[in-house]
């Protein structure tokens, strides 16, 4: 850990509170300060102690060591421009703690993290949309980076987003927060997903975010991705426009649509086509609309669909696994972790908070059996 002023400390210890959305009263409550107390830390004018410094970052939900880490210069960017009351302070906590995690694996050397994919991002030349034609094309550009066919289903997004450097974490922070947020990191990025929302949501959310990493934006939150109108905020809708085009390529869409309709009418195409593509009913309604294949009243129906189990039965649907469901981990990322596990480079408790408890301690590698004559190694 690096040497740091009493008032910097205090500065970091500030920071982490109201990321955290804690006041100085109850964090001051939760490790037995005064409240004044609190403030003479956070402002430098009174040193903090090591015990009294470990029990605020339990309480906060950071690591202690974090207090003296230089903080991410893509939050740095977001809090000197924007300032922290502006931002979802759930995602945001969340966000800084998974770009600490990742940039710590990162400090390792682990091949598995895969954040050099980064680079095709970089050599792509990308440029913001500044119209529907250039998000359009900006889609197709993105499926030819991950590697994607240009009118297929995108079946497992977050495996295809880290095949380019955005590692995608999901967790449920609650129905009154942000759908997603996203920061870029020196090399790669991060995306977080609330998984609160049902599946199609979750989905555009991250296509949404996948956009912000293409145009590198330094730092977003994005509240209620599907809700704006195109004469909203210019390149949010033109970001909202890539998310539906990447999800819903315009050719697909337009070489299945009227031929489902004949073959089911609109209700049973509608359902069709959400399943394959694995979007909501609304997603796949505004795709219609813009893409001038359905009119109004059609879409509007469209919306009220629900797809039942007698569909699923009826139409013969294939229901895959849910993706971004409860909390995840990008799967780059959980490899890495567990490469640092089988090489014995951290231990098995650090490794199942960084895979945040998905795994088990019997899910671990095994420990490997030592002979009894390599003591030696460690007593010369």
């Amino acid at each position: 850990m690096g040497e740091i002023d009493a008032r910097t400390l205090g500065e970091r210890i500030r920071d982490a509170r109201k990321r955290a959305d804690i006041s100085q009263e109850d964090l001051g409550r939760a490790v037995g300060l005064e409240r004044t107390v609190v403030n003479k830390l956070e402002s430098g004018v009174r040193k903090v102690t090591a015990l009294e410094l470990s029990d605020i970052a339990g309480v906060l939900g950071v690591r202690m060591s974090s207090f003296f880490e230089e903080p991410v210069p893509a939050l740095v960017s977001h809090r000197s421009s924007q300032g922290l009351d502006t931002t979802d302070s759930n995602i945001d906590a969340l966000l800084a703690k998974f770009a600490g995690e990742i940039e710590f694996i990162a400090s390792l050397g682990v091949d598995e993290l895969g954040l050099d994919t980064a680079d095709r991002v970089g050599e792509a030349d990308i440029t913001p949309p500044s119209t529907n034609a250039e998000a359009e094309a900006l889609a197709l550009k993105a499926r030819e980076l991950m590697g994607l066919p240009e009118e297929d289903p995108i079946q497992r997004l977050s495996d295809s987003v880290g095949t380019i450097g955005l590692l995608a974490f999901s967790h449920d922070i609650g129905k009154d927060s942000a759908d997603a947020g996203t920061i870029l990191l020196p090399h790669g990025g991060v995306s977080l997903v609330n998984s609160h929302m049902k599946i199609g949501r979750r989905r555009l959310a991250l296509a949404h975010e996948l956009g912000h990493y293409l145009i590198s934006d330094d730092y977003t939150v994005d509240w209620r991705v599907d809700d704006r109108t195109d004469n909203s905020v210019p390149m949010e809708s033109r970001l909202d426009r890539f998310a539906r085009a990447l999800l819903l390529p315009e050719a697909a869409l337009m070489r299945h649509w009227n031929e489902y309709v004949e073959r089911y009418e609109e209700h049973g195409a509608a359902i069709l086509i959400a399943s394959d593509f694995r979007v909501d009913m609304a997603t796949l309604a505004k795709r219609l609309k813009e893409l001038e294949l359905a009119d109004g009243q059609v879409t509007n129906s469209i919306r009220g669909y629900r797809t039942t189990q007698a569909d699923i039965i009826e139409m013969n649907l294939h229901v895959p696994l849910e993706e971004l469901q409860g909390t995840t981990v990008p799967r780059p990322f959980a490899r890495a972790v567990l490469r640092l596990v089988r090489d014995e480079r951290i231990s098995r408790e650090r490794a199942l908070d960084l895979l945040q408890n998905t795994l088990d301690e019997e899910d671990l590698p095994p420990l490997r059996e030592r002979r009894s004559d390599e003591i030696w190694k460690f007593v010369s």
